[in-house]
Parts: structure tokens; sequence; C-alpha cells
């Protein structure tokens, strides 16, 4: 099994930092979110600084997924907006994900993380089907040409919100390109079925998962051992299926206390494992 950890889950280190210290603790990779203070995908000389990360994620031995959820990247007062789904600002969102999937070529990042957004209350759910379905086309066509893997996140609270709702999409999509991400907290929290079952019905689309603990109905990433996720059984069926990519740590809340949390993490992770 390949851990790795969230870098937004060290979002008070500088990204070099942040890096060496997830190196040395043992990690296989990490879950890049691109933000103001890590790679800033809208800041100046993007291709140059991806590079410098680069050689810093190979001087650690660290492998790569970029994760796309920065709270405030495209509005200082809206937290996560706008996404694929609003009438204004929905190409600022297509903006932010193309530059993430440059940023991954450029890295040979494993797969590129992204989600659908919350509804907005002016939009049916129709209209942000469409538009969801529209914007996927158009990234898996930009993704495709750059030999870089999606992976949609289902979201509590979003349009797609479970593994229904990707497995929907990606009927409507068609695409390989179009691949899943799991966190396996929101298994806990709003899936019917038990994690593992999830697990074993995600396996053909699975690129990317991230994990943590959490409670049912309660979306709250949580440090291991204090919610409700049996890990063992987890960290089994994604053996079962023969996953091979990253399984890296998304405690983004936790940044205040991010090496002790790290370490104690990939402790949990390991012991779980065996």
């Amino acid at each position: 099994m390949r851990f790795g950890y969230g870098t937004n889950g060290f979002a008070n280190h500088r990204l070099p930092e942040a890096l060496k210290v997830i190196g040395e603790l043992g990690y296989d990779g990490v879950a890049l979110t691109l933000d103001h203070n890590h790679l800033d995908p809208f800041g100046p000389d993007l291709r140059q600084r991806t590079a410098e990360v680069g050689k810093l994620l190979a001087d650690s031995n660290l492998a790569v997924v970029i994760e796309t959820g920065g709270r405030y990247v495209l509005d200082p007062y809206r937290k996560h907006e706008p996404t694929l789904l609003h009438t204004n600002g929905a190409a600022w969102r297509i903006a932010l994900l193309e530059r993430a999937i440059e940023v991954a070529a450029d890295l040979g990042a494993e797969a590129v993380s992204f989600w659908s957004g919350i509804l907005p209350p002016d939009v049916s759910p129709e209209l942000g089907w469409q538009r969801l379905i529209a914007s996927c086309n158009q990234l898996v066509a930009y993704a495709s040409d750059r030999g870089v893997q999606l992976g949609l996140e289902p979201e509590p609270g979003m349009l797609i919100d479970d593994l229904a709702g990707y497995l929907k999409l990606q009927a409507e999509v068609g695409s390989e390109t179009l691949g899943l991400t799991l966190d396996i907290g929101h298994l806990v929290c709003n899936e019917p079925q038990s994690p593992p079952a999830c697990i074993t019905a995600a396996a053909p689309y699975l690129v990317n998962v991230q994990i943590d603990d959490m409670r049912r109905g309660v979306h709250e990433h949580l440090e291991f051992g204090t919610g409700e996720v049996d890990f063992p059984p987890v960290l089994q069926a994604l053996k079962d299926i023969q996953y091979e990519g990253l399984v890296a740590v998304e405690l983004p809340r936790h940044s205040h206390a991010a090496p002790t949390v790290a370490r104690d993490s990939i402790a949990f992770l390991r012991k779980a494992e065996r």
C-alpha cells in the first residue's frame, strides 16, 4: 500500500518544508492542493515553479496527485466558488482545472482530482447536470490530449455526492479519462453500502484515494481512530481490487499540528495494514 499525505494539511508550512517532512516521515507521495501558498496556479512563471516542485518531489522520492479543492483560490469571499455549475464564473473553475492538468502533465502526476460543486440556488438540478456534463467533456478532452488522468470525487452536499452519482455521470461522459476519487471517510458519512462494498463497486474506475476517519451523517474529517471507519477491511478491499495508486491522508483542518498528525497517521495506517 502506497500512503501519501495531503499538503492542505500542511497549510502553515512552506511547500518545500512540507514535502521534506512528509518524505522524512516515510510517506510514498503527496496529494498536492494548488493554492496561494502551495504552487499558486495563477501566480507568475507557473511552469518554472512547477519544475522546482518536481525537483523537490524527486529529492524526497515522492509520487504526486494534484488536488484542486483550495478554499479561496478563485474568490476571496466565497469558499470553493465559483464551481462548474455557476452561471457566472464557471470559466474560472475550468481555467483552474486546466492549469491543474498542465501541472500534472509537467510533474507526471498520477491523477488530477476535482469535484462537481454545490448546486447554486438559482440553478435547477437539470441545468446543473447539463453544465457538469459539458464541463467534464471539455476537461476530458483537455486531459486526454496531455496524457493526464482525471478523478472526480463525490463530495457530501455537492451535485455529485455519492458513488451512484459518479457512475451516472461516467455513463453519460463515457471516457476512461474521467476516473474516480474516493474519500474513505465519505463512504461512512453518506453511502448506503459499506466502505469495502463501495471500493469493490468502484474498482474499474478508481484512480485516487483519500483517507480519513468520519462519522455517519457528519462531514467532518477526523484523525484516525476518532470516528467510525473500520480501516483494516478498507485497506484489505483496496488490496483485493489490486489498487496501486496513492492512498493519501486528507486532514485539511489539522495544519496547526501537521508534523505530529502526519507521524501518528502513518503509524496508524501501517498498523491497520498489518
